[in-house]
């Protein structure tokens, strides 16, 4: 198998000597934990404050290693240089935790926006979107909940599923997917009924509407081949975007603190396990389903992709594609497209103040455990080895 997640001169061909250095400067800096929980703190502050520097100081180190740009436009060199490396993008708007209705109304505009943006190049097949950035928290708490709702409630409610079925319904005029994400256990009931009711009105002739199924949650893989039932008997083909998961701690803590139990397998060892059964699933069912191995599991990753060797399945089958984040797991990602895979990156995008949380998260994963080098940072460092730079 001509596929090897240690070449790292594939999987930073892209990037000159200097970014390559830049790049070790910074994962260097976010090896620190210490530094991370400080730095932390004050960029919040500081951007959220406007203090002098502090946006570019940002924009110009982490902003720039994980996000495309603040506007779409501003993604498209981005854009342009994956697609050079045969890598595509999948476009996600960062703006987090709205709550006004013109915000929601605002959030569905810029990802319809997206769509169009999307749609005049072949290098951007998906655009990601958040329930949550057109619906009010509390009320998919209550929904999920099965309380009732108030005549209020039920308007807002039919008005945030009109905004999710406005963009669904761009994206399958304009041939293009949207990957619906995944949220907290106790909001993921009304999210996964508006995916299917989206994907039985619009997946019937092409794929156009992926559900995140996260896979550390210990329900998932049944409630995958459940979704996939639903899709036959529908007479629809199901998306499926796997994952790991991205609430875990938050998830504990509040089952925890409300005592009920937890969500979350219990083990690392029973979530690879329940995601590499997932990536079998998905594969034996290409044809039904299509689906976007989204890891940065390098395991999960290679186990796809010895799956559709051994079944004898056209690398390039647009059911079955993979991503990773922009500015992490190169390794994988390059890696994968060279050797004739659909692959792509994640890239956000949004104003620096917008994007802040987002970037916090992607700090913290790299932050040092046990005083060992991050993943990314020692995949650098032996490229710049190799360069001998």
């Amino acid at each position: 198998m001509n596929l090897d997640f240690y070449n790292t001169q594939i999987a930073f061909a892209s990037r000159s000597d200097s970014e390559l250095k830049k790049a070790s400067w910074l994962f260097g800096m976010m090896n620190r934990s210490w530094l991370v929980k400080l730095a932390s703190k004050i960029g919040i502050y500081a951007v959220e404050w406007n203090l002098p520097f502090s946006k570019m100081l940002v924009k110009k180190t982490i902003f720039e290693q994980f996000c495309g740009g603040v506007s779409l436009e501003d993604c498209s060199p981005t854009i342009e240089r994956l697609g050079k490396s045969g890598t595509l993008t999948i476009l996600d708007y960062g703006a987090e935790a709205k709550e006004s209705e013109s915000d929601f109304d605002y959030t569905m505009n810029e990802f319809i926006k997206a769509i169009g943006f999307a749609s005049s190049s072949d290098k951007v097949p998906v655009v990601s979107i958040k329930i949550t950035g057109m619906a009010r928290f509390s009320l998919l708490e209550k929904v999920h909940a099965k309380a009732l709702l108030t005549p209020d409630e039920q308007a807002e409610f039919l008005r945030a599923r009109e905004r999710v079925a406005k963009v669904c319904e761009a994206a399958n005029e304009k041939g293009i997917a949207v990957f619906i994400d995944a949220e907290e256990s106790w909001i993921q009931d009304p999210v996964d009924h508006l995916c299917e009711e989206m994907m039985s009105i619009f997946n019937k002739k092409k794929i156009s509407v992926y559900n995140t199924y996260q896979m550390y949650r210990h329900d998932r893989l049944n409630y995958l081949r459940d979704s996939f039932q639903r899709a036959l008997a529908g007479n629809y083909i199901l998306g499926a975007k796997l994952v790991r998961g991205a609430y875990m701690e938050k998830e504990r803590q509040r089952a925890e603190e409300k005592n009920y139990p937890s969500p979350i397998n219990p083990t690392k060892e029973a979530t690879d396990m329940m995601y590499n059964e997932a990536v079998e699933f998905v594969v034996k069912n290409h044809e039904k389903i299509a689906s976007c191995c989204a890891t940065h599991n390098s395991g999960s990753t290679m186990l796809q992709a010895k799956l559709i060797e051994e079944f004898a399945i056209p690398k390039d089958h647009p059911h079955l594609t993979f991503c990773q984040l922009y500015g992490m797991s190169d390794n994988l990602t390059f890696n994968l497209s060279s050797a004739g895979y659909l692959a792509g990156k994640y890239v956000p995008y949004g104003s620096v103040k917008d994007v802040i949380p987002y970037l916090l998260r992607r700090a913290q994963e790299n932050t040092s455990v046990s005083g060992d080098m991050g993943r990314e940072y020692q995949f650098i460092l032996k490229e710049i080895k190799r360069r001998g730079i």
